[in-house]
């Protein structure tokens, strides 16, 4: 069995006459008696084959014979009529008939989608033409969305047939359901020519759509060099912001989509004020946020800050808080070549995102180590990569951190016998608080852990002159060897306090 047949678009002899342009074989249908409404398994009758297929002949002879009035305003299924067929395939002769015979040049397909619409939709110009001298209406919804003739014109760059929009009085302000203008459509999609020409007209080159976005706003995101250039030159406002939380704007939406031309010349004209305004973003989040590193090495070069305002609307309380949350870390070493600020949080990120040459990156740089707000946040992310600490505790310890301050319950429990015993190598073993003292022994009673021996014993003399020189220098002459091998001490000694003995037996490099 054939099922296709069920979806074949299947028609009388009448309609396969009209579809041909057989014009006699037509005639003797009729003659016969053949009905001309017969409707195949679109909806379509004869009188839509004619006019679809310009057969101007049939077209006629069929609303000659048809008996009611109203078979020229007969629809298909998807409610279009014979005049939008033919204005479809831009049929001048036929849309010329029909209009004569009586179509409705504004009559609406299911779609709300009238002839003159989808004339200009197919560029025919000449039947757009005829359209209008029969009382096509210019104004008003074209389309179940709002957009209208203008809107569609404005899309397909079609300027003559602009011309005779604007020339019958079409609102150049005219909105869809978003609020959207023909100009706004026209710097969305790159019509450089459209947007000259609804300029010349006196369209609002500042209009807003519902979401607050601007045509400038529009054509800098999807990058259309030339409109952005044009727009400026007449006028567009750069500080206007663009949405409900009244921080973006065009250069922010530049910014994080690359488009690096464009952000050159936005970034000439846009005040300041976004950059550290209170209440207002800096586009250096966007280029974080769009990975893009180019546009952020145009930004700091032009003065933007590397450290600019919280954005608390995304939780984030710099740039580098927005690189872990957006994970386009390649825009790190920018943001440091333009000194951005480091501090503990980012490194319980580095951890969390197991970052680990960023985060002895991050110790060479300076980052301060995690202290106060930071450290119960620093323990969790530390614990997660326990198994990993070869990578990152190490360099931790020896920039100066206080191990204490890991040993609490979670941290105790959690990792390893090696960490664990690791961690204590730093410390005074035998000094320690009674409370740490207390989750030691329960941890051993309840776990397989055996700490190394000579934590039993006290530590001698040389541990606690070491603990105690590293703890009279500063932080920044604990991250790197330089400072500990250019003092006046045997080269043991150095070794001593950089715990290279310690480290040789974890084995770690």
């Amino acid at each position: 069995m054939d099922f296709t047949e069920a979806y074949s678009d299947r028609c009388s002899t009448v309609g396969h006459a009209a579809r041909s342009g057989n014009i006699k074989c037509l005639q003797r249908l009729i003659k016969r008696g053949c009905s001309v409404d017969v409707p195949d398994n679109r909806g379509w009758m004869p009188i839509h084959e004619a006019a679809f297929h310009n057969s101007t002949k049939c077209l006629r002879l069929l609303i000659q014979t048809a008996s009611s009035k109203t078979y020229i305003k007969s629809k298909t299924f998807e409610g279009e009529t014979a005049l939008h067929l033919s204005a479809r395939r831009g049929g001048v002769e036929c849309t010329k008939i029909l209009l004569q015979a009586g179509a409705d040049p504004n009559e609406l397909t299911n779609e709300e989608t009238t002839p003159l619409f989808v004339a200009v939709e197919n560029k025919h110009s000449d039947v757009v033409q005829l359209l209008l001298r029969h009382g096509a209406s210019v104004n008003g919804s074209h389309s179940c969305s709002g957009w209208n003739s203008l809107h569609q014109a404005s899309y397909e760059a079609s300027t003559d047939i602009m011309k005779l929009l604007l020339d019958q009085g079409v609102d150049k302000e005219c909105q869809d359901d978003f609020g959207i203008t023909p100009l706004f459509i026209a710097a969305q999609y790159g019509k450089v020519e459209s947007i000259r020409l609804l300029l010349s007209h006196g369209a609002n080159v500042n209009c807003q759509a519902k979401d607050k976005a601007t045509p400038l706003f529009i054509t800098a995101q999807e990058g259309h060099y030339n409109c952005a250039e044009l727009l400026l030159s007449q006028g567009a406002d750069p500080n206007l912001y663009c949405n409900e939380e009244r921080w973006q704007l065009p250069i922010h939406a530049a910014a994080q989509m690359g488009r690096t031309n464009i952000l050159d010349l936005l970034v000439r004209v846009t005040d300041r004020t976004c950059d550290t305004g209170e209440g207002k973003v800096s586009p250096v989040y966007s280029a974080v946020y769009g990975g893009k590193e180019e546009c952020l090495e145009m930004l700091l070069k032009e003065g933007y800050s590397a450290d600019a305002q919280a954005w608390l609307i995304f939780g984030c309380n710099s740039p580098m808080c927005m690189v872990f949350q957006t994970q386009n870390f390649g825009t790190v070493p920018i943001l440091l070549k333009y000194g951005a600020s480091l501090n503990g949080m980012h490194l319980g990120h580095c951890l969390s995102h197991e970052k680990f040459s960023l985060f002895r990156l991050f110790l060479e740089r300076g980052c301060s180590l995690p202290a106060g707000k930071h450290l119960q946040d620093f323990e969790q992310y530390a614990s997660k990569v326990q198994k990993q600490y070869k990578e990152w505790l190490p360099s931790l310890l020896l920039a100066g951190f206080n191990p204490r301050h890991l040993l609490g319950t979670s941290w105790i429990c959690s990792v390893n016998d090696d960490t664990l015993n690791f961690t204590l190598e730093f410390t005074n073993w035998k000094r320690l608080s009674p409370s740490v003292e207390q989750r030691l022994s329960a941890h051993a009673e309840s776990s397989t852990w055996v700490a190394k021996k000579h934590f039993g014993t006290i530590p001698s003399l040389s541990h606690h002159c070491r603990l105690k020189i590293r703890t009279l220098l500063k932080s920044e002459h604990l991250r790197a060897d330089q400072y500990i091998r250019q003092l006046p001490l045997p080269t043991c000694l150095q070794d001593f306090l950089l715990y290279m003995g310690i480290l040789r037996t974890y084995g770690i490099s």
